[in-house]
């Protein structure tokens, strides 16, 4: 009779803890009734290895650890090979990217799955998933404008803006960069597409509110090259890896 009553008030006291814990994961996780959340949407910063770019997600569940996500970016591309420089023989000069043509960005729209592969505990902590987008992207290029130096009589000049053209403009003669809306209606539009995988870390103790830590590497490639620099040959490929941060929400 004494191991019944002593194996009864056990199970009792399991089951006192068991609804404290269940109601501390509700005050934390914030999931009222237990109800999964349906749908959810993140806007973020990222910082990758040849530029920066933002980015919009929004998606619904599939199953309890699986994602569908559509995604908007637009990034930044620049080419390592940059050097920026400045003319010296003139003391108020604008420094400049010798020997660029383009500004270069990339336009991306896509699809793609997330895998929850640790939720995060009722007290809060680390949720980590694994990603992988696809889609359709649009390298946009801007042609490079500078300030040239026409010689005058004597030691006077003028500064023209001019398109960079590599064949007539030196170093002797480009007295700096141009004007950053130049070029605006000489957009050249690459079209392609591109792959993306990584890593997602969430943290937090509310379940309906995303606060992550994105890490991963992106691909894009456009059948039709793309010009950045001078005496370089054209890009079909852009790989670059990247870290981003994002703000979001989970509803119904």
């Amino acid at each position: 009779m004494y191991k019944y009553l002593i194996l009864i008030a056990f199970i009792f006291i399991l089951q006192n803890s068991g609804t404290v814990s269940a109601q501390e994961a509700n005050e934390n996780d914030t999931i009222s009734n237990i109800v999964l959340t349906e749908k959810q949407w993140t806007l973020g910063l990222l910082l990758h290895t040849n530029g920066w770019g933002l980015k919009l997600r929004f998606g619904r569940n599939v199953t309890f650890l699986r994602q569908r996500m559509w995604e908007l970016e637009y990034v930044t591309y620049k080419s390592p090979k940059e050097i920026r420089i400045i003319n010296d023989m003139y003391s108020d000069s604008k420094s400049y990217i010798y020997g660029k043509l383009n500004f270069v960005s990339f336009l991306r729209g896509g699809i793609g799955f997330q895998h929850i592969l640790n939720r995060k505990p009722y007290w809060g902590g680390v949720q980590l998933s694994a990603l992988y987008y696809g889609g359709l992207s649009v390298g946009i290029t801007k042609p490079i404008y500078l300030y040239i130096i026409h010689t005058q009589s004597g030691t006077d000049y003028e500064l023209v803006e001019e398109k960079y053209n590599p064949d007539i403009h030196f170093v002797e003669n480009i007295y700096g960069r141009g004007s950053l809306l130049s070029g605006i209606t000489q957009l050249g539009l690459y079209p392609g597409i591109y792959v993306k995988g990584g890593l997602e870390f969430e943290f937090g103790t509310k379940n309906t509110r995303i606060n992550s830590l994105e890490a991963g590497a992106t691909l894009d490639f456009s059948p039709i090259p793309i010009p950045i620099m001078a005496y370089n040959p054209k890009q079909n490929f852009f790989v670059t890896l990247y870290i981003g941060f994002s703000l979001g929400k989970r509803h119904n």
